[in-house]
């Protein structure tokens, strides 16, 4: 073979070598390729609470043992962060993308430009509303959620004629928080329509902060001095709530909750609050990482449901939940591994914690 031909073709082929470990091997969303072979960004409202914390680092664990990255950022309950915060993804050319909004219906525009980027996107726990681009929605019943509370408190008021209670709901900016008070209504409207129970208050609080349900409980007892019951949405509010209680007061309100956080587990352990729900979040978590996982590398998802969102029937997938009092908190929460029986009884007295399971 004659020299410059020779040379010709080695250069050929070294351009052709030089282009393949140059060229992304990703298609959606066109992802920089990384050891770990794709990238998961998760879009979080806020890392403030102890609930999501655990979300994330479940979520991380799962994508890392499924051979992928996750990347996070937390918006600190602002909508322009956020958006922010999406459009670095896009930018980035994350494979999947997991959003708890913190506003569901302005962050539908911003699944509409993953969309366009080729970005699969997962709807997590909350829903994101006025878009027909979501791969799927993965969290609890929330309606279930609202219902169980209602129960709850119907089944402790039922020897208590005209009870007066005090609704604190959760974000109106958060489409969750709209379920829980659907399922709430639904079980209280008998009761509230033949007298048995009154609301005397009612009111949502902003952003989910605790202080916001202070102000509305305490606004509350300026006028309605007396009351029976606290349906609050969550444990953070369930918290505020119990700190606008007279002292002489709290263990005698019924005051229900959700998420079982640690300190609300610990509340109620102290007879300081009533109920919560756990939601086992390690199942939707791990769940949450796997679904995330297959939307990366263009895998088929299964859904056993689908939910409205306003402008298109989302796929989805929802987990069970479970109503944690006084009297099981151990078969709930402790079996399960959720929270640990040391630290739960860490401020209970030897002689008044149950024996360990």
């Amino acid at each position: 073979m004659p020299l410059r031909l020779g040379l010709i073709l080695v250069s050929l082929i070294l351009s052709v070598l030089i282009g393949l470990s140059l060229a992304p091997s990703h298609g959606s969303g066109g992802s920089e390729e990384t050891a770990s072979g794709f990238v998961v960004g998760l879009s979080l409202d806020t890392l403030q609470e102890e609930r999501w914390q655990k979300d994330r680092d479940i979520i991380k664990a799962g994508v890392e043992a499924l051979g992928g990255r996750l990347e996070v950022l937390a918006a600190n309950s602002d909508s322009t962060k956020q958006a922010s915060d999406i459009r670095a993804f896009i930018t980035k050319g994350v494979d999947a993308l997991m959003v708890v909004p913190f506003d569901g219906t302005a962050m539908g525009p911003l699944v509409d430009e993953c969309a366009e980027a080729g970005i699969p996107v997962i709807s997590y726990d909350r829903l994101i509303t006025q878009t027909d681009n979501l791969l799927c929605y993965l969290s609890f019943d929330n309606v279930k959620v609202g219902l169980a509370q209602g129960r709850y408190l119907v089944e402790a008021l039922k020897h208590k004629p005209n009870a007066k209670i005090i609704r604190v709901y959760g974000a109106p900016t958060d489409n969750n928080a709209k379920l829980f008070k659907q399922g709430q209504d639904e079980m209280l409207a008998p009761h509230i329509e033949s007298g048995k129970i009154e609301v005397v208050h009612e009111a949502w609080a902003q952003g989910w902060r605790p202080e916001e349900a202070t102000r509305i409980v305490a606004a509350a007892l300026q006028a309605h001095p007396k009351v029976d019951a606290i349906l609050a949405s969550n444990d953070g509010t369930a918290g505020g709530a119990i700190a606008a209680l007279p002292e002489s007061m709290v263990g005698q309100v019924i005051i229900t909750g959700q998420d079982a956080e640690l300190e609300a587990v610990r509340r109620i352990a102290a007879g300081r609050q009533s109920m919560t729900i756990f939601k086992p979040l390690s199942v939707l978590a791990k769940e949450a990482a796997e679904v995330a996982a297959k939307a990366a590398q263009g895998k088929v998802i299964v859904a056993n449901s689908e939910l409205d969102n306003g402008k298109a029937m989302v796929p989805s997938r929802f987990s069970g939940i479970f109503t944690v009092t006084q009297e099981n908190i151990m078969e709930t929460v402790i079996r399960s591994g959720f929270l640990s029986y040391d630290d739960v009884y860490r401020d209970t007295p030897e002689g008044k914690r149950p024996p360990k399971l």
